[in-house]
């Protein structure tokens, strides 16, 4: 084995590892505890328990091919019935600094707007391990049980970036992160029962709207 495919076997060892600690994370992610505003119903739905499974994935309006699957996403979904949306939380594990560049871009500002996609194995499957509530029932934003995928426009976006740490050193030093960007070493993802990290969970605090209040009515 050359050192191009050493490297490629690494990189995808750390995929796999970072999808599976993000398996044990909650529907909700942790730290999230302050209220936000209206309605909320957290589920995650990437990575997926099972790996063969349809998982909601993001796209731009009219585009069917060019698909973004995030290493972690979690859908807060909100409004009514008759104007859903979601709040959506990535977070994306990125080994080298071309993938953080990459990866960045996709998350950019945009005046396009983008859309959540839920495929109907998802939404009719349970909601939660040992509990018969289907995911749609659960949304509480679906008359009946979905025979077409349900799409939702994304209302906020919050990104986690996972940087291996001498890449995290240097950016923290050089760059500026974006307002909805967060960034965390690569061993914060990695770790055993790394959603109980305290550092962690305050860091992900910042992600609900609430903190950019005062104080909330």
């Amino acid at each position: 084995m050359d050192y191009r495919e050493t490297q490629m076997s690494e990189r995808q060892a750390l995929d796999m590892l970072v999808k599976e600690r993000l398996k044990r994370w909650p529907q909700r992610p942790p730290g999230l505890q302050m209220p936000r505003r209206g309605r909320h119903v957290w589920l995650r739905g990437r990575p997926g328990d099972d790996p063969a499974a349809c998982h909601p994935f993001l796209k731009l309006p009219g585009c069917s091919r060019l698909r973004t699957l995030p290493d972690g996403l979690w859908l807060n979904f909100g409004g009514t019935i008759a104007d859903p949306y979601v709040d959506i939380f990535v977070i994306e594990a990125c080994s080298t600094l071309q993938n953080l560049l990459d990866k960045r871009s996709r998350f950019a500002p945009s005046t396009q707007s983008r859309l959540a996609v839920c495929p109907v194995p998802w939404l009719l499957a349970p909601a939660m391990p040992g509990d018969t509530t289907a995911r749609w029932q659960a949304i509480g934003l679906l008359l009946r049980p979905p025979t077409l995928p349900a799409v939702f426009p994304v209302r906020e976006i919050r990104v986690l970036y996972g940087l291996k740490q001498k890449h995290y050193d240097g950016f923290a030093r050089h760059q500026l992160p974006h307002g909805h960007e967060l960034f965390a070493p690569m061993e914060a993802l990695t770790a055993e029962d790394g959603d109980k990290n305290p550092e962690l969970q305050a860091l992900l605090r910042r992600t609900s709207p609430v903190s950019s209040f005062l104080r909330t009515p």
